[in-house]
């Protein structure tokens, strides 16, 4: 029986061919734009999720709080401090912890401007070794800076690749920042984020003298000997905090944040967005809905006679409101069939042209079977409902009168 209703309604659809096809653009085109957003946002978190695993879980970053229009810890009433660090250092669980200073400055080379972030590196081994972790810092090109460089930089691969001052920088260049020339000795590998490609580094001792601050720092990172006592580690850097910068609780001037909290913020605010926009999205499904139910109804006054008959020889109100139900959801259907088509086509799209402008893999569209068979179920949900009102004016035609038509 079930088989039989499908076959009429393939064969309805595929007699008035146009009219269908008309019918499911919008559904197929909010199946597509509501697949490939919420593809490409399911990508973009586990990218998102495989680089804090890769900086590694047992990462602390500590800020402090308040006004900030610039880089971390600018614009803040009271900045963390070396003191502060040292405070960190002495805090049991903290195997390592290092401070980096981040600056924004007017660089020059050749008498054309940009204004770039200019952040530090350590002196000290160990503690360079931690920010080069934590800023994902890889030297493609010559060389990484060392401990006793003074006027040398390793820039981000932007001012390489993107002629941010006018032309490609390469080794050996000069750029200028605050009057004093430095030269580039290292280039950095292409991340696919600003906070790295559009960075340039310089020793910490460096940045100190070049911007007058003896003792400030823009952030602190902690790497935790045990990552499973993170958060303890973390309530212990806090209570230590609040007893040296003379804080009450809840009255914090500073943050600290794990990798798993920091992954947890970032994820809901990309799952708001990518709802936010698979719902502007969804809007068309409801103009295809419409559509499918003004064909129903269009189609329920073309067919009185053909009603008229199959009740005259037997046919149930049941009967009619089924036929034509499954019609509509098979309109909705092939929409959404369509849509999760051209959908997984346009989010692989997007993630090669992604892949192709950033020179990162960032940006991936990832197609999970959840998505896949909800799209499909609520394209024939839509259709469905759509067809409903249409279905039971069907059903309650009188045959007499749908016969004298």
């Amino acid at each position: 029986m079930i088989s039989d209703y499908v076959k009429i309604a393939f064969k309805s659809l595929t007699r008035r061919k146009l009219r269908s096809w008309l019918t499911m653009i919008g559904i197929f085109i909010g199946i597509a734009a509501v697949v490939s957003l919420i593809s490409l946002g399911s990508g973009l978190k586990l990218a998102v999720a495989n680089q804090f695993n890769i900086l590694g879980a047992e990462r602390i970053t500590i800020q402090a709080s308040g006004l900030n229009f610039g880089p971390p810890g600018s614009g803040v009433v009271n900045p963390l401090t070396k003191d502060d660090l040292k405070v960190v250092q002495k805090v049991n669980g903290v195997e390592i912890a290092a401070g980096r200073m981040v600056e924004t400055s007017v660089v020059e080379v050749d008498k054309k401007s940009y204004v770039a972030y200019v952040a530090s590196i350590p002196n000290k081994d160990e503690e360079r070794k931690l920010i080069e972790e934590v800023a994902d810092i890889n030297v493609v090109q010559g060389r990484m800076l060392k401990s006793a460089d003074k006027y040398k930089l390793v820039v981000g691969s932007d001012f390489h690749d993107k002629e941010k001052l006018g032309k490609n920088l390469n080794l050996g260049d000069v750029i200028t920042i605050q009057g004093v020339d430095f030269e580039i000795v290292g280039i950095n590998e292409r991340k696919g984020a600003f906070t790295v490609d559009g960075v340039i580094i310089m020793n910490e001792d460096v940045l100190r003298d070049l911007y007058s601050k003896s003792d400030t720092y823009s952030i602190v990172v902690a790497k935790t000997s045990d990552r499973n006592q993170i958060d303890e580690v973390s309530e212990r850097i806090k209570k230590d905090l609040r007893k040296h910068r003379d804080v009450k609780l809840g009255k914090e001037d500073f943050q600290v944040q794990t990798n798993v909290q920091a992954l947890q913020s970032i994820n809901q605010t990309l799952d708001i967005v990518t709802m936010f926009l698979a719902g502007i999205a969804a809007i068309s499904l409801v103009v295809g809905g419409i559509g499918i139910m003004n064909t129903m109804y269009t189609s329920v006054l073309e067919r009185k006679s053909d009603i008229g008959i199959m009740k005259a020889i037997g046919a149930r109100n049941k009967d009619i409101f089924v036929l034509f139900f499954a019609e509509s959801g098979f309109l909705g259907l092939a929409g959404g069939t369509i849509g999760v088509l051209l959908g997984v086509g346009i989010g692989k799209l997007v993630e090669l042209i992604g892949q192709s402008a950033l020179g990162t893999d960032l940006l991936k569209a990832a197609f999970s079977t959840d998505l896949i068979v909800g799209a499909l179920l609520f394209s024939f949900i839509v259709g469905a409902a759509a067809g409903t009102l249409p279905a039971m004016g069907a059903a309650k035609l009188n045959p007499v009168d749908a016969l004298r038509d």
